[in-house]
């Protein structure tokens, strides 16, 4: 391993794209899957708050995949990340969000603050000398922002990938170019795309797409990045001697990585369970109940009579639950799904929700609590119906977002909110201690 007070070089990227819908996710999987099959160590990291695409990245690579952020996480946090990662990584891949320079903290801000190279993946169905137009447009609109080269994705043809590449500019690489076919297509629902481990055929559609990579000739690694040494100090052991019972299953599975590592740095022992199956919690001193989908698991979640029991008692003894997004729908009196088919929840907190056709929240938010500020972000479909008052409302980013509400009964605190730990620890530690403080 390499030392952690030098420099690193490593070979890396960041895979973004006119817009989404091109094929990012599928394209960043492939080239993970791809030369990690080459016996490489691939780390993979994903823009932005995204609990599933870093699923499906992170079987095909054989690591955990972390966020990068900006604005939610800090720069210094970012270049902790890759550095660390850099170290004993063959080759770095960071998967965009949305189009390049879309949004407040875009992939093109991401890139430029962390001198990442840009690769751009281009669905060039129907397109010939556009193409090159495109990936002209996307290399040039920020001069000063350092781009890779392009990936042809969907294409027709061997004629089909020559005609695109003799179009570029002659100093811009075509890193691949991936015939189209249905095979490699990832399915997806409200949220995004499938988790991981409810497409069964996963592995075989990342095998067929790291095969494509090389249809028209040999897919490229990037160029080496030199990541500097970042120092930053561990978080307060706060939690020492604690023991976080953590929901983990098909209906709770949003939670960002680095928060399990925040707790244990912070010195919890984590202990994981599942609300589907289990009839019991593990024996602890915390719950942690993350976002997930319990509207497609409502009959077995509504059956579980023993884990709703369990879940009262841990909390009827004082002792803390934290609950975020679908965890505190699962605290509600009761749950409905689209259809308006009703279910009966844990009931640790007055009110009920209701499944949306449509997003009724989505943005980046900043919580202030009496430890301080915390930043997360907010994405779901269902609206809330409850007496309880919240403690208090966060703070959207975007200048038209509505804030969310952050409820507290004795040491139970929950929201819809998805708030990054490592952001700050002490206001973290906070939800899992017994005082609440």
């Amino acid at each position: 391993m390499a030392s952690l007070q030098n420099s690193v070089a490593c070979p890396a990227m960041l895979i973004a794209a006119p817009a989404s819908g091109q094929g990012k996710t599928t394209i960043t999987a492939a080239l993970a899957y791809h030369f990690r099959s080459q016996g490489l160590t691939v780390r993979v990291f994903k823009t932005g708050p995204d609990f599933i695409d870093p699923q499906i990245l992170a079987f095909a690579s054989g690591h955990p995949v972390y966020q990068l952020d900006l604005w939610m996480m800090g720069e210094s946090h970012c270049r902790e990340l890759l550095y660390r990662a850099a170290a004993t990584a063959d080759l770095i891949l960071i998967e965009g969000v949305m189009g390049l320079f879309d949004g407040d903290s875009s992939s093109a801000d991401l890139a430029q603050a962390l001198g990442v190279p840009v690769a751009a993946v281009i669905d060039a169905q129907g397109m010939a000398q556009t193409f090159a137009a495109v990936a002209h447009g996307l290399a040039t609109y920020r001069p000063e922002l350092a781009f890779a080269g392009v990936i042809a994705n969907k294409v027709g043809s061997a004629g089909h990938a020559k005609l695109l590449q003799e179009a570029l500019p002659a100093d811009m690489a075509m890193l691949a170019a991936v015939a189209r076919d249905e095979a490699i297509g990832l399915p997806s629902r409200h949220l995004g795309l499938l988790q991981a481990d409810e497409i069964g055929d996963l592995s075989a559609r990342l095998a067929r797409a790291s095969e494509l990579l090389n249809g028209f000739g040999p897919c490229r690694l990037p160029q080496a990045v030199q990541f500097e040494p970042v120092r930053c100090e561990p978080p307060p052991a706060l939690l020492a001697g604690l023991r976080i019972a953590v929901a983990r299953d098909a209906a709770f599975s949003f939670i960002y990585q680095a928060n399990l590592d925040c707790l244990l740095a912070m010195g919890a022992e984590l202990a994981f369970f599942s609300p589907l199956a289990d009839a019991a919690l593990p024996e602890a001193d915390s719950v942690y109940l993350p976002g997930g989908y319990p509207e497609l698991h409502l009959v077995a979640l509504a059956g579980n009579q023993a884990m709703k029991q369990a879940l009262r008692q841990h909390h009827n003894r004082g002792k803390a639950i934290y609950a975020e997004c679908g965890g505190f729908l699962y605290l509600l009196e009761s749950l409905a799904d689209k259809q308006g088919q009703a279910a009966e929840m844990v009931g640790l907190l007055p009110g009920r929700a209701q499944m949306q056709s449509r997003l009724a929240n989505l943005g980046m938010h900043s919580l202030t609590l009496p430890q301080g500020e915390i930043r997360g972000h907010s994405f779901h479909f269902s609206t809330l119906e409850t007496e309880l008052q919240p403690q208090q409302y966060s703070q959207p980013l975007r200048r038209f977002g509505h804030g969310e509400g952050f409820f507290r009964g004795g040491a139970l605190q929950a929201s819809y909110l998805h708030l990054y730990f490592p952001f700050n620890p002490s206001v973290a530690a906070g939800f899992f201690r017994q005082s609440g403080r």
